[in-house]
This record gives structure tokens, sequence and C-alpha cells, in this order.
């Protein structure tokens, strides 16, 4: 039996923390003021059954593979502040939303309150630096017992670095430090799409939209059909 579709949706200013860690285990996303949860959505004309995705940090550790992402980007700079937006960031913003041909974003304003630092809840910005440049950058809202990703950019170019798997090795990290027990990730699908790379972590769940529980799915590759 196939639970109902939902796509709902609700507007909130200021959301607090223990607050934040339930509605992420409800399979609850935010862009700014906007919380959103659905099971559905169509993606270069295909319609995909959505999962929200989560890593249990007690059971993450580094794949060979992420290991060497880490042991290449020895030489990064990393800095942790709250999330405020620069010239820098808009400019690599730009460059790189120019990789995306489907659902393209237009402006980080689309993703985040005028002030993304405390509303709806605290974020932090994680930049990556090499020497005076900075490369990459991920936003991090932080929850009592949780955090979650919420958005990655980075300057194309570096292709040999994989800043994107970085910089969530580097989230993944600081949720281990600060003892959090889960890192929400977003959305991933049944299906094969481009966001298979979310699942390629030890410790990574699903959450059941029928059950309403969150389910291991490190041996479930998704299919291509």
């Amino acid at each position: 039996m196939e639970p109902a579709r939902i796509d709902e949706a609700f507007f909130a200013p200021q959301v607090p923390a223990a607050t934040m860690d339930f509605l992420w285990s409800q399979g609850w996303r935010h862009q700014g003021h906007y919380f959103f949860r659905y099971t559905h959505c169509t993606m270069e004309g295909v319609e995909h059954d959505i999962i929200p995705l989560r890593v249990d940090m007690e059971r993450f550790e580094m794949s060979k593979s992420q290991r060497r992402v880490w042991r290449r980007n020895q030489d990064v700079r990393w800095e942790i502040a709250p999330a405020v937006f620069d010239e820098k960031i808009h400019t690599m913003f730009a460059r790189h939303s120019e990789r995306f041909d489907d659902n393209k974003p237009t402006t980080l304003a689309a993703f985040f309150s005028a002030e993304p630092a405390t509303i709806p809840c605290e974020c932090a910005a994680i930049k990556a630096w090499l020497g005076d440049e900075l490369v990459a950058v991920s936003f991090l809202d932080l929850g009592v017992e949780a955090v979650s990703s919420v958005y990655a950019i980075f300057e194309p170019g570096y292709e040999s670095r994989s800043l994107g798997t970085l910089t969530l090795l580097k989230e993944l990290q600081l949720a281990k430090f600060t003892h959090k027990r889960w890192l929400y990730q977003g959305f991933g699908t049944r299906l094969s799409s481009r966001y298979d790379y979310k699942r390629k972590l030890a410790g990574i769940e699903g959450y059941d939209w029928f059950s309403q529980e969150w389910r291991d799915l490190g041996d479930r590759a998704p299919t291509s059909e």
C-alpha cells in the first residue's frame, strides 16, 4: 500500500533549535522562512519518489575514496563563521550556477532569509580557502542534536579536488566534533538521479513516509527504473 502523496508547506520567521531537530526528523526542509516537504517531484522530465536523507554520525566513517579526497586537500584552509554573504560568495555562486542546465538557481536569496546567520535558525558558513582564494562555501544549519546541509557552492575549474565532496566531509567532521547525532542531507530519490552522491556515505538512512521511520539505506543503491 502506497502512502498518500504529501505536498505541504508553511512559513515561520524564527524556529528554536530543538524544533528544527524535530522538523528535520519528519522530512521537512526550508528555504529562508519557507518550510516544505513533498513525496514526489519532476526532474528533467522524470517523476521521482523523494526520500529525505540523513547520516547517523555514530556509524559514519570515511570510505577509501573519501579519505583520498581529504588527503588531496590538506592544503585547504578552513574558516567557520556565521552565515553572511559578501561579494566573493555572490560572484562564486554566479559561476557555480552555470553548471546547471535544469532547475538552474538564480540567486542565493532563493535559499536563505535576509539574515541567514540567525533566521529562521542558526546557520554557519564553512569556507574553504587556497591561499587567498575562496574556492568553496557550504552552509550548515545548527540544531541541538543534529545539523542540516543547506547549500554548497564551489569554484568551477577545481574538478580534481572534488570540492563538493570535500565540503560535505568537513560538515560531517564538524558534526562529529560537536557531538551531533545526525547530519541531514536534504532530499534524495528512489530512482537514480543527480542526487545519488548523497547516498555514498556510511551510516546513510532514508525516511519512510508510510511508516514515518528512518531506515538504513547502506545496501540499497538507487534503481534505474
